[in-house]
């Protein structure tokens, strides 16, 4: 069959593009929410590889995290600068194991092409808060500067290399990740999701608490709900479209990853601008400040009559945006399920207790919560979902 001009086959335009998926396994030293996320990445990594081989990559690199055992302590960008250098791909794409679930193998194919391009360019779900990302011409990512997190490369790309960066189709989709086991009962509620994730989040109770009434309350116009956290202007369209509640919507610390100074150039770049930003700030962070963690419940009624928020962005409010200070993983983990004899950290205990106790719904998560995962939790139940097939 004669194909289009300009067509090149996932054999032919993938020769040398490597896949580096950043993964730390299971181990049996890992607490059980922890480990349980890591047998969850574990296992979606080893989809992804399929599907990424399946697309025509050549070569697939899976190496630790930044700061797992036996890695350099340092930044993201020089853990990535360094594997570049010792690794000296052609063609790079980047990811992290927890990353895109919901990735096809259509989409794998469009970021082999541009990884393979012969000029500079890049592709990735989201160019300002990326998880995968696709680099032609490798060979500048062995100058990256310290970058926090790879949620900041496609900036950098952008504003320093000269890269032309673009997203990739269906970026609601595509910015859904497995940062917490809650994610995994969010992802199970997609109609593309594997019917192992939904085994594990009926086996291990990871559905989002009391997400009937959180549906019960977006169905009516009487009522209202808070969303408070790092959500954008797209969560905010389809909460406009989607439920006949009012919605209280409160968008604070977008860019907490992906906002480096390192990473953001332009014309009035000084020196000096490379110093410390303003420290993370958030309203429902200064209430609780002023009226302990305690009053979490008290201060949702007073606004709303249930809430999903981003927990992380009170951690960041309270102890800074370096995710060391926060309550250790577990906790967090923990506190998103609404299990308070979980978590072991004082603070977020108590605002843990709260919300389990409120006689309103209050969803506790992450990014994913506020952001991609809100269309799945506020959405009608569908009929059985098919399982995506690779």
């Amino acid at each position: 069959m004669k194909q289009p001009y300009g067509y090149r086959s996932p054999k032919m335009v993938a020769m040398d593009v490597t896949l580096l998926v950043l993964h730390d396994p299971p181990t049996d030293d890992l607490p059980p929410l922890t480990r349980l996320l890591a047998e969850a990445r574990h296992r979606l990594a080893d989809e992804q590889e399929q599907r990424f081989r399946q697309a025509g990559v050549a070569r697939v690199l899976r190496l630790p995290g930044r700061g797992s055992a036996g890695t350099p302590v340092g930044s993201f960008g020089e853990y990535l600068a360094s594997i570049v250098a010792a690794e000296r791909p052609t063609s790079l794409i980047v990811m992290g194991s927890g990353a895109v679930p919901r990735l096809t193998t259509r989409d794998a194919r469009r970021l082999v092409t541009v990884a393979a391009a012969d000029e500079p360019k890049a592709l990735t779900n989201n160019r300002y808060s990326s998880d995968i990302i696709a680099v032609a011409r490798a060979a500048v990512l062995a100058d990256l500067p310290p970058l926090p997190s790879d949620n900041a490369l496609p900036r950098w790309l952008e504003e320093h290399a000269g890269y032309a960066v673009a997203d990739l189709p269906g970026r609601d989709r595509l910015t859904l990740d497995l940062d917490s086991p809650l994610d995994i009962g969010l992802w199970a509620l997609a109609r593309d999701s594997p019917a192992w994730a939904r085994e594990v989040v009926h086996a291990h109770q990871l559905a989002v608490p009391r997400t009937d009434d959180l549906r019960a309350l977006a169905r009516d116009p009487s009522r209202e709900l808070l969303v408070f956290g790092r959500a954008g202007s797209r969560t905010l369209q389809w909460l406009e479209r989607n439920v006949r509640c009012r919605v209280r919507f409160l968008a604070e610390e977008r860019g907490l990853r992906a906002s480096s100074p390192l990473a953001i150039g332009g014309e009035n770049e000084t020196a000096g601008s490379r110093g410390p930003t303003r420290p993370p700030h958030a309203t429902l962070g200064r209430l609780l400040g002023h009226r302990g963690p305690e009053a979490l419940r008290s201060i949702v009624e007073e606004l709303a009559d249930g809430a999903i928020l981003d927990t992380r962005v009170l951690m960041a409010d309270r102890l800074g945006a370096a995710e060391d200070a926060w309550p250790p993983a577990e906790d967090r983990y923990a506190s998103d399920l609404l299990r308070t004899d979980r978590v072991v950290d004082p603070w977020l205990r108590t605002l843990t207790d709260a919300a389990s106790r409120a006689a309103i719904p209050i969803a506790l998560g992450g990014h994913t919560l506020v952001g991609p995962g809100i269309s799945l939790l506020l959405a009608p139940p569908a009929s059985a979902p098919a399982g995506r097939q690779l």
